[in-house]
């Protein structure tokens, strides 16, 4: 039921949103065995050529192991949720979260990834995470895995480009569900299916140096992880029910440049690019439109005896995704580029940028929401959205982050005009609600939580939490369910 006047389901999950790799530190802690994350180290801005994922070769991983490799790896350390995680959920649970989003680090279930048994130690500790959010009446939502492929499975057999993998993940997924199958509702297969085709090493912990094929690599290993994800979500709905799976993309939706045809018809393209994987986990089988982008490419999909029955049979109950901007395509080589968004794309005059160079779309939002509940009809769960800025600490350590607001708001407001359209929107989780690592460049002053922990780019800091003016702000529109903006 919703309410018309606030335009939220009575019922609507509000929440945040982080990942175990980028959050928990303690990386060797109580048997964790190392993970793809484990291997992404900090470099400092002034020696980027980029802001994105920075593709690991198998010369770095030897190196990084062997000690030669000089430098931090920040998401080794996290911002200490590991052994502060009952300070941080008693502050969640002061915003008024109904939902925390959260994933489970694979290395720290099955150290290598194929290990004979799971580690105890892993899996007690997301169960006092679980306990301390009941505790509080939050929903746990749990992310499989969330750019975390243990290492030994990127050795042993290149991550997810080799079919064993299925088998590996399976077994994962099997065992925390009968473990937390009275702790945990909403579960996500993988997050981001899509970044492997930017970077397979954070996708899938492959390292594609090590094959011939690239294009084929990655599609492959996107098979073996379409396949898994089906499977766990039949070991779930055998194991939990009433329990709900649901995929999750990057969502990148794409507008035309001009009204030129060849801009339409790319713009038609790179949606197709960006959906496919949804139309996978959501509708079962291979888009047909796929037939010819592989004919093209000369990838030619390895599929085993009964892969289409259990795509079809095993579709998610829901689907999720983030939204942090659009992007604008040309046809044309003429046009300036923008500058940070992760996909590419020519520079949209209409929008605002971020202080990263992504452009903000908060109608975007409410755009994209249309069209993928008219593609689905399934109900649609926003389980990141946020805007990474510099945050300022004042003389008496208050944090005025005005902007953080605006953004939100704004993207809210667009979230209630969809529901009114009559899309199903079952939650919003923002990402992140506490400062953590970021994903693509291991910074901490790239921050977008409503609560601020005294942790800077060189590791130096307190590790103490404060609250900004987002916190209190965000308190207000939980508390109305969406009504106070």
């Amino acid at each position: 039921m919703t309410d018309a006047k606030r335009g939220f389901p009575e019922n609507f999950l509000w929440g945040g949103a982080t990942a175990a790799n980028q959050l928990e530190g303690a990386f060797d802690a109580d048997g964790k065995g190392l993970s793809s994350a484990d291997m992404v180290a900090y470099v400092p801005k002034a020696e980027r050529s980029n802001d994105h994922a920075i593709e690991i070769t198998s010369g770095r991983i030897e190196q990084i192991l062997s000690g030669e490799f000089k430098a931090r790896f920040p998401k080794r350390e996290g911002v200490d949720f590991y052994h502060r995680y009952k300070e941080d959920i008693a502050l969640f649970a002061e915003m008024g979260f109904k939902v925390f989003r959260l994933s489970i680090n694979w290395a720290r279930i099955f150290p290598n990834g194929d290990d004979a048994e799971p580690n105890e130690a892993g899996l007690k500790f997301y169960d006092n995470v679980f306990d301390e959010l009941h505790k509080y009446g939050i929903e746990p939502l749990v992310t499989l895995a969330h750019y975390e492929t243990p290492l030994g499975l990127t050795q042993k057999y290149n991550g997810w480009a080799s079919r064993e993998v299925i088998a590996c993940f399976t077994r994962y997924a099997e065992t925390v569900f009968r473990r937390y199958q009275d702790k945990v509702k909403y579960w996500i297969t993988f997050n981001e299916i899509n970044m492997m085709t930017l970077s397979p090493f954070t996708g899938g912990g492959v390292v594609i140096d090590r094959v011939e094929n690239k294009l084929q690599t990655i599609y492959q290993a996107l098979h073996h992880q379409f396949v898994a994800s089906a499977l766990a979500t039949k070991l779930l709905h055998e194991i939990i029910p009433g329990s709900q799976m649901g995929c999750m993309l990057a969502r990148m939706e794409s507008y035309a440049n001009t009204c030129n045809p060849e801009d339409v018809r790319l713009n038609q393209h790179e949606n197709q690019m960006n959906l496919y994987f949804t139309d996978v986990h959501a509708r079962g089988e291979y888009p047909k439109y796929m037939d010819r982008y592989f004919a093209e490419n000369n990838i030619v999909l390895h599929k085993e005896t009964g892969d289409d029955e259990i795509l079809k049979l095993h579709t998610v109950d829901y689907v999720a995704f983030s939204y942090y901007m659009t992007l604008t395509v040309s046809a044309s080589p003429e046009g300036e580029r923008a500058q940070g968004n992760l996909f590419g794309g020519v520079k949209n005059p209409y929008l605002k940028a971020s202080e990263w160079g992504w452009q903000i779309d908060p109608a975007g939002l409410r755009i994209m929401l249309n069209t993928m509940y008219d593609r689905y009809q399934k109900p649609l769960f926003i389980v990141e959205n946020g805007l990474g800025a510099y945050d300022k600490v004042e003389a008496d350590g208050s944090i005025h982050d005005s902007y953080r607001i605006d953004y939100l708001r704004q993207h809210i407001a667009q979230m209630k005009e969809a529901i009114h359209d009559g899309v199903e929107l079952i939650g919003y989780t923002s990402w992140g609600p506490i400062d953590l690592v970021s994903m693509s460049t291991s910074e901490m002053s790239k921050r977008y939580g409503f609560i601020y922990v005294d942790l800077d780019d060189d590791g130096n800091g307190t590790l103490n939490r404060s609250k900004k003016d987002s916190f209190h702000w965000y308190k207000k529109v939980i508390a109305s369910n969406g009504a106070e903006l």
